[in-house]
């Protein structure tokens, strides 16, 4: 039924080499839980291996693959499942970012937004919650989303696409696995201190631009560690929430959103102005 600990859980998380991935799997481990990891970064998820044993965790299985290849996600759901059985917590965490205004996005930008951030993720619910329904342990699903599956936030169409989807998945998961004992958990973090944010993807924008420097440093006062989210999403599982905040600025902008439109329309507006004005 619901997980009121992770301690002797068997947990898998996506997205393990870096980030909000690694610092979930080591506060993870660190509560005790079994750790099934996995990233497309093989090196990356080495370390992580080695981090979670310092931790005191157990590592289970770490495999480096692509979630976009559904074929490597079934085989390595087969060779979990043989193995260890059913999972008590699916975790996905592995995303990617690229911004842009229409006119500079090019397909292969909106393609990969989708393919990495919504179809990975459902990749890996395909393979891992039918399992843990069939078990009847009940357990947890966690997706990490972001604000930008929330809010109309400048440069993110294509950000938003996967995003957004994934937050639907999720908002219906919610209710449909409530029956199996089954808890979801929609992560919606803001601003992040991770490499993503030095390495993202900004379409038709020169990143050496004093003003955009300007603008991802004002990003970066608000962001917060990989390991405070880390922090939230398993307080999350453990709580059975659905939302989970990772800043109070993300949650008072949605409730704004949803409260007064009207106005919600018009800082959106003068905030896409204002990105409109460096291209």
């Amino acid at each position: 039924m619901a997980i009121r600990t992770l301690d002797g859980k068997k947990c898998l998380v996506t997205g393990a080499a870096s980030g909000i991935g690694r610092a979930t799997a080591v506060a993870a481990a660190g509560r005790g839980a079994e750790l099934v990891l996995t990233d497309v970064n093989e090196a990356g998820l080495a370390e992580t291996v080695a981090l979670c044993g310092g931790a005191g965790g157990k590592v289970l299985s770490a495999r480096a693959f692509d979630i976009t290849d559904f074929d490597a996600v079934t085989d390595f759901a087969n060779d979990v499942h043989e193995e260890f059985g059913s999972l008590d917590v699916v975790m996905n965490v592995a995303g990617i970012s690229a911004w842009g205004t229409v006119e500079h996005l090019e397909h292969r930008h909106w393609k990969s937004m989708v393919d990495v951030n919504l179809m990975g993720p459902i990749h890996i619910i395909e393979r891992f919650v039918p399992p843990m329904i069939a078990a009847g342990r009940g357990g947890h699903l966690v997706n990490v989303s972001s604000a930008a599956g929330l809010l109309a936030l400048p440069w993110h169409a294509a950000y938003s696409a996967g995003k957004f989807g994934l937050r639907g998945v999720s908002e219906v998961l919610r209710f449909d696995l409530k029956r199996h004992g089954i808890g979801v958990s929609l992560v919606v973090p803001g601003g992040v201190k991770t490499p993503l944010v030095e390495t993202v993807q900004i379409a038709g924008i020169d990143r050496q631009d004093p003003r955009v420097q300007k603008l991802t440093r004002r990003f970066e006062k608000h962001a917060v560690t990989p390991e405070k989210v880390a922090d939230c999403i398993l307080a999350g599982i453990v709580k059975n929430r659905f939302l989970v905040y990772t800043s109070n600025d993300i949650r008072f902008g949605y409730w704004w959103a949803r409260k007064f439109a009207p106005p919600y329309e018009f800082v959106m507006q003068k905030a896409n102005d204002r990105f409109s004005s460096l291209l």
